[in-house]
Order: C-alpha cells, then sequence, then structure tokens
C-alpha cells in the first residue's frame, strides 16, 4: 500500500520506512534506466572550476547583512558611540557564518531546506505556529528594505513614501522576472548593486580617514561606555543575526547540482562554507565603513551646529550628508542610489525566503510569478500601511519595531537548525561535530538570551514609565505577561524535544532499494551513490 505525504510528514510510519521514502527525495541527480548519472565527470573536473560552481548562495544570503536595517544601526552605532561597537558587528557576522554554514549544510545533505524539515518534523499544530512566526519573520525583515527603497526614491524624486513602497514593490517582482533567464543573471545583476552601495561608503571612508589604530581596537576590545550603548549594540546583534536567512541559504544550495556521493557532499559542503566567509567578509568590511564614515563625521570637531543635530537623531532617510565631503552637492543623489541598490538588493532575497518558506511548510504547489506576488503582497502590507498614516516618522519608528520582532523570533528558526544540523537521523555521518554543536548552541543561548533580556526588560521599563492610566498598564501587563511565559515554554519545547523522524538513509540501503527496481546505480570512487526519490518506490517495504 502507497505511503501519503502526509503518513510521511507525521512520523505514522516506521522510522526505517521513512529513511527509505524520504531518503530518496533527498537526491539531486536524475538516474534512470536510460540515462547514466554524470557524477564520476563532475568529481573529476579542476577543484577551481567545481567551486565556482557552486558560487552564488553566499552572496545572496550576505545581502541581509547589508539591507537598510543594518545600515540604519550601523550609522547610529557610528554616531553614538564612534568605533567602539565594531566588536559587535565582527561577533555577530562570525556567529552568522557559523549558522549559515549549517543551514548550507542541512540543505546539500538532506536536499530539503529548514522549512520542509519543520514540516516533517513537527506536529501539525506546532507546524502551523512555526509556519505563522516565519511569515512575520520575513514581514519584519521586508519592511527596513521596502521603506529603506522607499526612502530612497522620495530623495531621488520626491515622492510619497506610500507610492515608494509601491513602486519598490512592483520593480522587486519585475527583477525576480529574470530568473527565466538564469539564476546566475539575477545573482550577477544583485552583485553589482551592492558594488555601487560599497563604493559610496569606502570612498568616503577613503576621504575621512579614520584612524586605523582607533578602528581595530573597536574591533577586537568589547566596550559598553556611555547612554544607550547595550541598547545600541543589541539592535547590531538583532539587525545581522536574522530568522529568515536560515530558511534562505538552506534552500539556495537546492539550485546548485551537487553530485550525490560523500565525496561529492563533503566537497559542496566546504565550497559553500569557503564562499559564504568570503561574502561575509565583504559584508564586515562594508559594515565597518558605513560605522567608521559616520563615527568619523559626526564625532569631529570641527561639526556644523546643523550636522550635528542631524547626526544627535541619525536616520536613512537625514543621512546622506555623511558623504557631502566626497561628493559636495551630489551626496544626497549617490546616497539615495546607495540606499536604493541596498534596498532593491534585499528585498528580492526577502522574496526568495518568503517564498520557501511557504512552499516548504505549506506545501503550495503554485507558479513561481504567483508565489513571487503573495509573498510581495504579504511583506509590502504593513509597510503601505503605516507608510499612509505615519508618513516617513512612522516609517521610521516602524524599522525600529521590525528588528525588535526579528529578535523575538530568531529562536523558532535557530533552533530546530541546530538540532537538525546536529542530529544523525537527519545528517547521518555529515552532523556536526562536538565542538561546532558546542560552540553554535552557546553563541545561540547567549544571543537568545541577549535578546529576551533586553526585550522583557525594555517592556517593563516602558509599562513603568508610560503616561497610560493605571488600570490600562495592568491590563496589559495581565496581557504580555503570560504571552512571555508561553514564549519560554515554547523556546523549551523546540529546546528539549526529541526528533522522531528520520530523514537520512544510508547510500548503500538507497541503492538497495533501487536496485530492488532494476535501475542504473552509480559509483564513484567506489563509493555508493545516491539516488532520487520516485513515486513508484513508495510501496516498496524497507528491506529488514
Amino acid at each position: 500500500m502507497e505511503v501519503s505525504r502526509d503518513e510521511r510528514d507525521s512520523g505514522r510510519v516506521s522510522s526505517k520506512r521513512v529513511a527509505a521514502i524520504d531518503g530518496l527525495q533527498e537526491a539531486s541527480i536524475p538516474v534512470d534506466a536510460d540515462n547514466k548519472c554524470k557524477s564520476d565527470e563532475q568529481l573529476k573536473a579542476p577543484r577551481w572550476k567545481r567551486f565556482l560552481a557552486h558560487v552564488g548562495p553566499g552572496f545572496l544570503v550576505s545581502l541581509a547583512y547589508l539591507d537598510p536595517g543594518n545600515l540604519e544601526t550601523d550609522l547610529q552605532a557610528g554616531a553614538n558611540h564612534k568605533y567602539e561597537l565594531l566588536w559587535v558587528i565582527l561577533i555577530g557576522l562570525i556567529f552568522a557564518l557559523i549558522i549559515q554554514s549549517l543551514a548550507a549544510n542541512l540543505g546539500v545533505v538532506t536536499g530539503r531546506h529548514l522549512a520542509e524539515i519543520c514540516k516533517s518534523e513537527y506536529p501539525v499544530f506546532i507546524r502551523y505556529c512555526l509556519w505563522l512566526l516565519a511569515e512575520v519573520a520575513v514581514i519584519a525583515a521586508d519592511i527596513p528594505e521596502v521603506i529603506g527603497t522607499a526612502f530612497a526614491l522620495n530623495i531621488l524624486f520626491h515622492i510619497p513614501i506610500w507610492v515608494g513602497v509601491l513602486i519598490t514593490g512592483s520593480s522587486t517582482l519585475l527583477l525576480l522576472g529574470l530568473q527565466r533567464y538564469g539564476v546566475r543573471k539575477l545573482e550577477f545583476i544583485i552583485s553589482m548593486l551592492v558594488l555601487v552601495m560599497a563604493a559610496c561608503f569606502f570612498g568616503e571612508m577613503g576621504y575621512v580617514k579614520p584612524p586605523a589604530g582607533e578602528v581595530i581596537k573597536g574591533l577586537f576590545v568589547p566596550k559598553l561606555n556611555g547612554d544607550g550603548a547595550t541598547a545600541d549594540a543589541i539592535a547590531l546583534l538583532g539587525a545581522l543575526v536574522m530568522p529568515h536567512n536560515l530558511f534562505l541559504h538552506s534552500a539556495l544550495v537546492l539550485s546548485r547540482k551537487t553530485p550525490a556521493s560523500v565525496k561529492g557532499i563533503n566537497d559542496a559542503c566546504r565550497f559553500f562554507l569557503i564562499e559564504s566567509g568570503f561574502a561575509l567578509f565583504i559584508a564586515l568590511l562594508i559594515n565597518i565603513a558605513v560605522v567608521s564614515v559616520s563615527g568619523t563625521v559626526c564625532k569631529a570637531r570641527d561639526l556644523s551646529a546643523d550636522d550635528a543635530e542631524k547626526c544627535s537623531d541619525l536616520t536613512l532617510n537625514s543621512a546622506s550628508f555623511l558623504l557631502k565631503n566626497v561628493l559636495g552637492k551630489s551626496s544626497s543623489i549617490v546616497y539615495a542610489i546607495a540606499l536604493l541598490a541596498s534596498g532593491q538588493s534585499s528585498t528580492i532575497t526577502g522574496t526568495y525566503a518568503g517564498q520557501y518558506v511557504m512552499q516548504g511548510f505549506l506545501n503550495i504547489k503554485m507558479k513561481k510569478w504567483q508565489q513571487n506576488l503573495m509573498t510581495r503582497c504579504i511583506a509590502i502590507a504593513p509597510s503601505l500601511v503605516v507608510s499612509i498614516i505615519g508618513g516617513s516618522s512612522g516609517a521610521g519608528r516602524l524599522i525600529i519595531i521590525a528588528s525588535m520582532i526579528l529578535s523575538f523570533e530568531l529562536p523558532f528558526a535557530l533552533i530546530p537548525l541546530l538540532k537538525f544540523s546536529s542530529s544523525s537521523t537527519k545528517m547521518g555521518p555529515h552532523r556536526n561535530s562536538i565542538w561546532i554543536i558546542i560552540i553554535s548552541w552557546l553563541l545561540g543561548f547567549m544571543i537568545i538570551g541577549i535578546n529576551i533580556y533586553f526585550l522583557s526588560t525594555s517592556f517593563t521599563d516602558w509599562l513603568l514609565k508610560s503616561s497610560l492610566p493605571k488600570a490600562g498598564r495592568v491590563i496589559i501587563g495581565i496581557i504580555v505577561f503570560p504571552l512571555m511565559a508561553i514564549y519560554i515554554i515554547a523556546v523549551g519545547y523546540l529546546t528539549l524535544r526529541k526528533d522522531t523522524v528520520v530523514t537520512f538513509a544510508s547510500a548503500s540501503d538507497k541503492t538497495q532499494i533501487e536496485m530492488e527496481k532494476g535501475a542504473h546505480i552509480c559509483s564513484g570512487d567506489g563509493e555508493n551513490e545516491v539516488v532520487p526519490y520516485r513515486e513508484d518506490l513508495a510501496d516498496i517495504p524497507f528491506p529488514e
């Protein structure tokens, strides 16, 4: 009797049977009796050529670390604390490299992205809760990107912010239409947009010449001096480590054809790690440049009164004066172009993330343009409503709220990733080493703990100092504090729950099942190859 997808996802069939059925679905190389696979030829290609074939996903993911939300927190950190918070960016991007590489490994080894594995692993109620939280995370991540692009259009063409939001949604869909001409072309265009932004701030950094000693000291000597330093440091960290990026990276690696052997999988994991490291190093340099420019200009002794006022409340909409030393009267135009490039490129990756989240959790069968349109409409709705009602000031405040939401959402993507990537039932021999497990869990819980502490103390402080009537504050407290308790219980549940669904099957088991169907089996370097999922194998019992 054929086993349905719902039965496989719910875990009602035996773990061995799931391994046989789900494991076959994970392969990335098409094999049939009439078409021999080409994994041998792929593995014999020069190492540099194989590496170049895997370049792309890491650079797309790195755009999330250069979005307008990051730019705003960087600008404020530099204006308020000069170079003293650069160490937060360094630690944040090191942790980002670890978890992004884990997400890439998960996709390469299992052939599924994080949302799909969550759908298979968790009960229906938990699955839908995680889906809703992931959708909220995508929307929250998209808010700074959409509003930043709208600010750029406002500076360039003096159009209302809400019109800029609509234009941003439309232009993103047009750029995503380039997928039909190949993902590589879209990746190239996005890279060019990022280079435009980087050139603006590197050029200004070369002019203001921040002292190298102070910048290096800020990178490697942790400090939290002055009012608001802790809040700014947490805002920097929250803007860097974003949950939707984990879903995105685990899915983007599936666009590359990985030879389905032990050697092929190991090489792919290594190549994606190197690529992600290089991409995030570039992101680190750009973030350092933004903080350094803001800190040098706003802390200069000859700062005019007008510029000093702007530095005291620096936002995306008012930061163009930072480039006037290099560009003079053209500073606002070039700054707007840089902001436009940052916002437009990161909205594309945000749409990708929303598409994979919806497809993975709900298994919706829609055309790609329909998924993109639905994701765009959902994502821009909050930005559109707030920009119509509150204008540019309301939109600016929405960016701050969005960063807090992302901090709140992080555990619900990070904890499943850490568990799955460390599980032998999910990753087999490719699971994390003991040192990676220890380091990733320690850093993960440190960031989660900091975010929970900051959000809870900030809310408590606001509640105590609020001008609301006492009855109103009591009602808000009665509503919010139980929600905080539920939040902590949910984090504990995800952490302590034991995985029940097996999605990894050894190559020899897959080979045995495929041989029963008489299909061609490839082998390279004496290793059994992974074979693809076939619907007609679903009714074959797993050999005991």
